[in-house]
């Protein structure tokens, strides 16, 4: 009896986005239901109680209807069920089991993570494209806020949401391209990149080439990691995919792309410019050469009296 009781609290547990061992369940319930002589209804709901307290796990909003939409800036405190009108501007990879898909959600007051629970079985989004995601559950982590979907979010495609600028401006030198630059496969069903050959999510899969760049950038003060896109690569390197995929045949090794982007790239002084995706990667929309590297040379010929 108290097997089918924790196989059944293990289950409501999963669905509000834990996962929590059916005999750690079984355990607790036991303790109570052989050991204290508690009511097993009184039990379960201790247990429960217990674990959505301990794991802040949220349950559904009460009267089952939807919940207030809601502006990003105006996330201000974890445990609050929201709904959101937004952009997914951006998915990052995931090698989470326990994790469907996590990234950035934009609107016009700013942008915030998101993670989806790979058992809430939702649907996936699109980068670039906006939903209305009803039935949110706001947390932080050292004062930064992020929502979670489980499985009483439902996603609803939307009109196209305008995501507030908030970019921010460095001038610095390239000082690592790190692996994973360059010639790329990505999961045609999620976009993540493959390993191997196959998608964490989807297994082996054929996929699609892309280009990317990720490297770090150093202005003296703050080494900053940036990702470059396909058309951002090509506008700094002047290498396409039709260009990659050339050189790798060529040398029958795709690392020679990401061996031509260290060269490119390793030791220059660029300007970038772009919104700080979750707290770490600038997404970079602009980068230029910049006249830092020119000032510097310029200021040392001058000393030495050259």
């Amino acid at each position: 009896m108290l097997k089918e009781l924790a196989k059944e609290m293990r289950k409501k547990i999963s669905e509000l986005g834990a996962d929590v061992p059916q005999k750690e369940i079984e355990a607790k319930l036991d303790l109570l239901v052989n050991q204290y002589r508690v009511p097993e209804e009184e039990a379960r709901r201790t247990v429960f109680n217990q674990y959505v307290r301990d794991l802040k796990l949220q349950r559904a909003p009460a009267g089952g209807g939807d919940s207030p939409l809601t502006k990003i800036k105006d996330i201000t405190s974890d445990g609050k069920w929201i709904s959101l009108k937004a952009k997914v501007v951006q998915l990052w990879e995931n090698e989470k089991a326990s994790i469907a898909q996590a990234g950035l959600l934009g609107d016009d007051t700013g942008t915030i993570k998101f993670v989806v629970w790979t058992k809430s079985d939702l649907p996936p989004v699109e980068e670039g494209k906006s939903y209305i995601f009803k039935n949110l559950v706001t947390d932080s982590w050292q004062g930064r806020f992020s929502v979670k979907m489980n499985k009483t979010t439902t996603i609803v495609p939307a009109e196209d949401v305008e995501v507030a600028s908030n970019d921010t401006e460095m001038t610095g030198a390239v000082v690592d391209v790190q692996s994973g630059s360059g010639l790329v496969k990505r999961c045609p069903e999620c976009n993540r990149i493959l390993v191997k050959g196959a998608c964490v999510d989807h297994g082996k899969q054929e996929g699609e080439y892309d280009l990317r760049i990720k490297a770090v950038i150093d202005d003296g003060r703050t080494a900053q990691d940036i990702i470059l896109n396909q058309e951002m690569t090509y506008k700094v390197t002047g290498i396409d995919i039709k260009v990659a995929k050339k050189m790798a045949m060529d040398a029958v090794d795709p690392a020679v792309v990401y061996d031509e982007i260290k060269r490119i790239l390793l030791g220059k002084y660029f300007t970038v410019k772009g919104p700080v995706l979750g707290s770490r990667y600038l997404l970079v929309k602009d980068m230029q050469p910049a006249r830092a590297q020119l000032d510097l040379n310029t200021a040392v010929k001058k000393v030495e009296g050259i």
